[in-house]
């Protein structure tokens, strides 16, 4: 099989992106985890279909498949990206400023800004409402406190590991999150950190810990894992997500934090959140709805033909 793709990226959370507006296309899991291998294929977090959609206010819908060939409902990142992908190559109008993207979570609106050439730069998305409940996120974690909303959620609940118990606050952006603050990190052990003596969010052992609570029993429908750390200047912000590990950002997972920091009194309902491929702005209106805005990418393009 041989297919034309684009390569786009969201602070380096980054996507082959490919045409099926004709919905012919069926990858299998072998040939998505190709696509997204770093050393044979063209290298991705994940693969995002290009398709028509099903509702007719909405531009194209976005079908987004994890680099292990899961499929996932929503990505903060990748809907920006697809933005792009769409503006960028004539299937929306660049004077436009704004489109519906249709997603397995739902239509996402969202406006956009170009540059002198007509290509998008940024988007600021509407992710809609957080979802709290326990069995909306889901997690069989007990709620133990009540939103603003009138809405029970999980708040810095204990879950217990191999290194002691760490605490999740729980949120659904169209997929599940758990987000974990690390308020005093000389109160986790040594081994979890690549230098002991400088115990810090980048030196944590991610790879581990991450995938350990992605799978724990407490989230049945697996779960991507925020570890944050609040700052004067915003929230510092690694990921685990569920489906392919540690990525430079996270979209969904950058809203969820900043919407557990805001329930949990750690900061208002507007932050920066700081991730390693960049910053994106994430706001919890009064309205419910929380807003994204960060930047959209093109790595390059080009023809690739599957050896599966």
């Amino acid at each position: 099989m041989e297919l034309d793709f684009v390569k786009l990226h969201g602070a380096g959370n980054d996507f082959v992106f490919i045409d099926d507006f004709s919905g012919t296309l069926e990858l299998t899991k072998e040939q998505i985890a190709w696509l997204c291998d770093r050393h044979f294929g063209i290298g991705a977090d994940g693969v995002i279909l290009v398709r028509r959609p099903n509702d007719p206010a909405c531009a194209a819908y976005m079908h987004y498949i994890n680099s292990d060939g899961t499929l996932a409902e929503m990505c903060g990142n990748g809907v920006r990206c697809f933005a792009k992908y769409l503006v960028d190559y004539a299937f929306v109008d660049p004077g436009d400023g704004a489109l519906a993207a249709e997603t397995l979570a739902g239509a996402r609106p969202l406006t956009f800004s170009v540059d002198e050439d007509g290509k998008l730069v940024s988007a600021t998305v509407d992710m809609g409402t957080p979802r709290l409940a326990p069995d909306e996120v889901p997690t069989t974690l007990a709620a133990n406190a009540v939103s603003p909303y009138g809405e029970a959620f999980v708040l810095d609940a204990s879950v217990d590991s191999p290194w002691g118990p760490f605490s999740f606050t729980c949120v659904s952006m169209g997929n599940p999150h758990a987000v974990c603050f690390l308020d005093d990190m000389r109160a986790l052990p040594d081994e979890l950190f690549a230098d002991p003596l400088a115990k810090s969010l980048d030196t944590l052992d991610l790879d581990r810990v991450g995938a350990f609570f992605e799978n724990h029993p407490v989230f049945p429908e697996k779960a991507n894992i925020e570890f944050a750390v609040v700052q004067s200047g915003g929230i510092a912000m690694r990921v685990y997500e569920r489906g392919c590990g540690e990525t430079l950002a996270c979209g969904t997972g950058a809203c969820a934090t900043g919407v557990a920091a805001c329930l949990s009194g750690r900061s208002g309902c507007s932050n920066e959140v700081h991730l390693p491929g960049g910053v994106l702005t994430v706001s919890w209106g009064d309205d419910g709805h929380v807003s994204m805005r960060g930047p959209a990418a093109e790595s390059f393009s080009g023809h690739v033909r599957l050896p599966l």
